[in-house]
């Protein structure tokens, strides 16, 4: 069987696709941290190929990237000067560290705590990196110097400087991005490579100086030896800290761009395995001397739009990455800026579509928390966005917890279901007995104003009994326990048998070490609802 049997030409395609648009995007996130173009390259080969074989999504390419060079460069600023010899073996032990907190995690299993990010956080988290990604492009496009790389104030800066744009440059962009939107249906061919191809003749041929249009420039390459870097103790301490703030952007973006389009493609998400495969893949790339690595956004949108199939477009980008260095070098560094960004504009914009927020504005529910994601990560950032989109969606979710929503029920025709008697009317409660069922899971937020609400409807009619139905609450927090005791107590005073229904086992368990009188074994033994109405029936039946 040939090489090419066992390779899908839309991964071959796709891999050599992103390998033009890699190299270049190395070359420049290494100057972004400050250090030579090689740590670029060497991360980029080596995130293709450990991640290839140990990650689990089939889009995902992982390099180095803009936001991980971006936190190596103002974290070694509060160390070391930016001329400082010590940077570059200090930016290599940071990524080193990284990838051991990233294994650390995920030997741990810290990657379920990503199912706390809800998709329409991710829906807008996905729409605001896009669109942050697209501007910081637009300099290469129109070749201005913005001041400033925040959103907002990048964008007001290339509109002041109207009169200075390059028009040819504009142009060469605006044709690149038409090119590709035109042809997009065409998966077999590598547009985007083609049009690499093309930038590097014009530039070659003289046609690029003469409209004064800026290239990659000039890089070299050497084999690098595997070697830990040689810092002292005090200088290890120091960089554990940062090693952290890189590890979580790391893992921010890429943890974005897998589950963005593992969901678009229903394929299964492994967290744990994939902090696994990004902390190998840092680690080694510290050890022979390269920048951190993650799951760029920009080129995992890229290999998709590509028509990448599985895993081993990655390893068709690495391969084509290093016959590139080795045999052409000298024309990657021809490539025009203009072309580059309208390749990274271009396989992001799929995620620039309002489409996907329409459902949430029909069904009424999580609109604010899109739209926060979205302008968080515009206005504070990668990571700081993310981080402030999932601690309000968690917020909302306690808040919406909090205020209890207790169901009063009653027997429906007769039988052995009882129902909410709000929403089906023709159920008829138990004389004497009230039946409360709370529709979110009893925690120390709601757990006082479930006991009140419980005391309130008390005084509405004369009842002899309680029962609470706990099968929505997975188990019990000590703020629950203490609530359910003075509830009891406060019930016993009143000379109102609780009873509890539908206890889950844990529940169960932690009533069991409570050990507490108000509460004996015989009082959560129901098994249903059903259960706890016939006892107290047959106890008022015996007593008449």
């Amino acid at each position: 069987m040939t090489v090419a049997k066992k390779i899908p030409i839309f991964d071959v395609i796709a891999g050599l696709s992103i390998a033009g648009l890699l190299l270049p995007e190395a070359v420049a996130y290494s100057n972004i941290a400050g250090l030579s173009p090689q740590s670029g390259l060497v991360a980029l080969v080596l995130g293709l190929v450990i991640y290839g074989l140990i990650g689990n999504s089939r889009f995902a390419i992982v390099s180095s990237t803009s936001s991980s060079a971006a936190v190596i460069s103002s974290g070694l600023a509060t160390i070391v000067v930016f001329s400082s010899p010590e940077r570059a073996t200090l930016a290599y032990a940071l990524v080193f560290l990284s990838g051991i907190l990233l294994v650390i995690a995920g030997l741990f299993k810290l990657g379920e705590v990503t199912h706390f990010i809800a998709k329409p956080v991710l829906k807008g988290f996905s729409f605001g990196l896009a669109l942050s990604i697209v501007v910081k492009q637009l300099p290469a496009v129109i070749q201005v110097h913005p001041a400033h790389s925040d959103f907002f104030r990048q964008l007001w800066e290339m509109l002041q400087a109207y009169s200075s744009w390059n028009w040819h440059a504009l142009g060469m962009g605006l044709s690149a991005l038409l090119i590709l939107q035109f042809t997009q249906r065409y998966k077999t061919i590598p547009v985007a490579l083609l049009l690499i191809i093309l930038g590097i003749g014009l530039n070659v041929m003289g046609y690029t100086q003469e409209w004064g249009i800026r290239s990659v420039g000039h890089f070299e390459f050497v084999l690098p030896s595997a070697s830990l870097p040689h810092l002292s103790m005090n200088s290890w301490l120091q960089l554990v800290e940062i090693a952290l703030a890189v590890a979580l952007i790391i893992y921010a973006e890429s943890y974005t761009s897998i589950r963005t389009f593992a969901l678009k493609y229903n394929d299964p998400s492994e967290p744990n395995r994939d902090l696994i495969a990004l902390g190998v893949g840092n680690i080694c790339s510290g050890l022979l001397k390269g920048m951190a690595v993650g799951a760029g956004y920009s080129a995992t949108s890229a290999n998709e739009t590509a028509g990448a199939k599985s895993k081993k477009s990655a390893w068709v980008a690495a391969l084509a990455v290093v016959i590139f260095l080795l045999c052409f070098r000298q024309y990657i560094a021809n490539i025009p800026e203009p072309i580059l960004a309208s390749i990274v504009m271009y396989a992001v914009s799929g995620h620039i579509r309002f489409t996907p927020f329409k459902q949430y504005f029909i069904w009424r529910k999580d609109r604010l928390l899109s739209m926060i994601a979205i302008w968080a990560v515009i206005i504070f950032g990668v990571l700081n966005g993310l981080v402030i989109a999932i601690i309000v969606s968690i917020l909302m979710m306690l808040k919406s917890y909090s205020v209890p929503q207790i169901a009063w029920l009653g027997r429906l025709g007769g039988g052995h279901d009882f129902v909410d008697i709000d929403r089906f009317p023709e159920a008829v409660a138990p004389d004497g007995i009230l039946i409360a069922r709370p529709d979110h899971p009893m925690f120390f937020a709601n757990a006082e104003k479930i006991s009140n609400a419980i005391i309130h409807k008390l005084s509405e009619q004369n009842y002899q009994h309680v029962i609470l139905n706990l099968e929505e609450c997975p188990s019990l927090d000590s703020t629950s326990v203490e609530e359910l005791l003075l509830l009891a107590q406060h019930l016993q005073d009143q000379k109102i048998d609780l009873q509890l229904a539908r206890v889950r086992r844990s529940v169960a368990q932690t009533l069991l070490y409570v050990n507490s009188p108000l509460f004996p074994q015989s009082s959560y033994e129901a098994q249903s609802v059903d259960d706890a109405v016939q006892q107290y029936e047959q106890i008022a039946s015996s007593a008449t």
